[in-house]
């Protein structure tokens, strides 16, 4: 039984409450389909749109450096620990 992240819980290297590896392999999705789309809408001459996906382009790479940092994290904690996807 798996039971959702608790009201205002913050997650621990020990007990994270996200699948990292997970929001790794998504945020590194979302970047490069971002940024296709920046480059696709600036050269239709849309530059409104291209300008919102940019900025979520730049909101991947704010996640994928948090991601990143947390996955050290746990790795100093546990070494020699290999992680699922979906741990």
């Amino acid at each position: 039984m798996t039971r959702s992240q608790p009201r205002r819980a913050r997650g621990t290297v020990g007990h994270a409450y996200s699948a990292l590896n997970l929001r790794l392999a998504l945020a590194g999705f979302g970047l490069v389909i971002m940024a296709i789309f920046a480059v696709l809408a600036f050269l239709a001459d849309l530059a409104w749109l291209g300008a919102v996906c940019a900025f979520f382009a730049v909101v991947a790479v704010v996640d994928l450096v948090i991601i990143q940092r947390r996955r050290a994290a746990r790795r100093r904690e546990e070494p020699g620990a290999r992680h699922s996807l979906f741990e």
